[in-house]
């Protein structure tokens, strides 16, 4: 029997707030253990929480970007669970009347574009970090309260995902939304964006939903796909074997490369959520609504669309070129400069800029190549200044300096030379040097001037004008 992979997400962000969710304290990633926490955090009695500001408008952002049905009245919940990285023993979080529900975000896939459904956004208190050592004689389990009491928003996808190429395309979709929205830095290796997979099997043409398994502790997007991988296959083995599987969460091993059982999956009932009475329920302005709105950015299907109609690029190039908003922003300045030469800047940023950007954790605005010098760059190669093998050399040198490509050509002196009395006198050095291949073209072997014109490239250290080499030998061979 085929068995259909049913999938749907459930993406934690951690929000960019200067300060927690409920109290004062540093939300920044790092510091020592346990510093940036207060009484709030820790959950001394006494204590009470405020609602940071901010964290709701970046959340009410993301909800209007996904146009979700915000509610006039939105309540915080106490979730009851016992987490040994969250002092209060329970979590504020939301559950019966959360910021968002509804909405959407489409995906690209091979096929096309496909609409994943949202069921709920809401806002909630992260746990801090428990670390095992299990080293010494005895384990000890050291506990880092830095990151308890951080903005979490939870956006809970419906299981409309079909396949892996459809779940990679969500996370990504996802992860760029964030950050064209500027809520979260996205920095999966240090927690601030994780995704828990939600996976069950069902026979293939069957509307009814599987069992579903929850897989936590996952790092990456391609350790979430590993995982996935994992658990179709693992889920897949105990049906075909007349198995039944059981509704629990899983953790994921990268190591060992397989999920192993955690508990069994609770639900609401098994919380005990309650309305948070140190918060009282939350009215949400219409008109505030209306203007995070209006401060939207051009998100990403809106620019992909804006640079195929408007600067002409192919649908690939567009849909590279929009995915991150550092890229984008990095293209359309290179634009404003020259809009004729965008499909020049796209070719330079796909192939050169990018490659630069292998590391998860770095951004374009790392880079010390930055509009300005590849508009340069361009103007230089275009204006016949220097050659595009050139350009290419000044590219490396730009990335490692950040010096200027037109200083670079005037110190190394690497201007392009067109002068046909001097390249002549190359090309008749070359001819001298390669009787063989010379007679080869001029018996009409067109490759073997290819050969001659990459000698006197070799010869001028890529100065000489390409063009102009080849003119020269077809005026010596018209004359031989």
């Amino acid at each position: 029997m085929a068995y259909e992979m049913v999938i749907g997400f459930e993406t934690h962000a951690e929000l960019k707030t200067k300060s927690k969710i409920f109290d004062p304290c540093k939300a920044e990633f790092g510091g020592d253990p346990n510093t940036h926490v207060c009484p709030v955090c820790l959950g001394l009695p006494g204590t009470l929480p405020v609602l940071n500001k901010n964290s709701l408008d970046m959340a009410l952002k993301v909800c209007v970007a996904l146009d979700c049905d915000i509610p006039e009245v939105t309540v915080f919940d106490r979730k009851h669970y016992y987490y040994p990285d969250l002092p209060k023993n329970y979590q504020i979080s939301q559950e019966y009347m959360p910021l968002g529900r509804g909405g959407g975000i489409n995906i690209i896939t091979q096929n096309g574009e496909k609409f994943i459904r949202m069921n709920n956004i809401h806002l909630e208190e992260d746990a801090g970090k428990a670390m095992h050592d299990t080293h010494g004689r005895i384990p000890i389990t050291h506990v880092d309260l830095n990151r308890a009491g951080t903005t979490l928003l939870e956006i809970v996808s419906e299981p409309d995902l079909r396949s892996p190429e459809e779940a990679e395309s969500f996370m990504k979709t996802m992860r760029s939304l964030l950050r064209y929205l500027d809520v979260c830095d996205c920095k999966m290796q240090e927690g601030s964006l994780r995704f828990e997979l939600n996976i069950s099997l069902r026979p293939q043409g069957s509307e009814q939903l599987g069992t579903k398994v929850e897989v936590k502790n996952v790092g990456s997007i391609r350790s979430v796909l590993r995982a996935l991988d994992y658990e179709v296959r693992r889920q897949t083995e105990v049906l075909k074997d007349g198995g039944t599987l059981v509704q629990e969460t899983r953790l994921w091993d990268d190591e060992r490369g397989e999920t192993r059982p955690m508990r069994s999956k609770e639900g609401a009932k098994d919380y005990r959520y309650f309305p948070e009475p140190d918060i009282p329920p939350l009215h949400v302005d219409r008109d505030h609504l209306k203007q995070i709105g209006s401060c939207l950015p051009e998100l990403r299907d809106a620019k992909r669309k804006r640079y195929i109609e408007e600067y002409g690029l192919p649908e690939y190039d567009a849909a590279v070129l929009s995915e991150d908003r550092g890229v984008a922003g990095f293209f359309d300045s290179c634009c404003q400069a020259n809009l004729n030469a965008a499909k020049t800047f796209s070719n330079w940023i796909m192939t050169h800029v990018l490659a630069e950007l292998k590391d998860e954790d770095m951004e374009i605005t790392d880079l010390k190549v930055t509009p300005p010098h590849l508009v340069e760059l361009e103007k230089l190669v275009t204006g016949g200044t220097i050659t595009n093998n050139i350009a290419k050399k000044l590219f490396r040198d730009m990335l490692a300096d950040g010096e200027m490509p037109a200083s670079l050509v005037e110190k190394k002196g690497l201007k392009q030379v067109s002068d046909e009395g001097a390249i002549g006198k190359t090309v008749d050095e070359v001819i001298a040097a390669n009787p063989d291949p010379w007679s080869n073209f001029l018996g009409g072997k067109e490759s073997a001037l290819n050969f001659l014109v990459g000698q006197v490239m070799r010869k001028t250290r890529g100065q000489a004008q390409p063009d102009v080499v080849q003119k020269i030998f077809r005026d010596r061979a018209e004359k031989s």
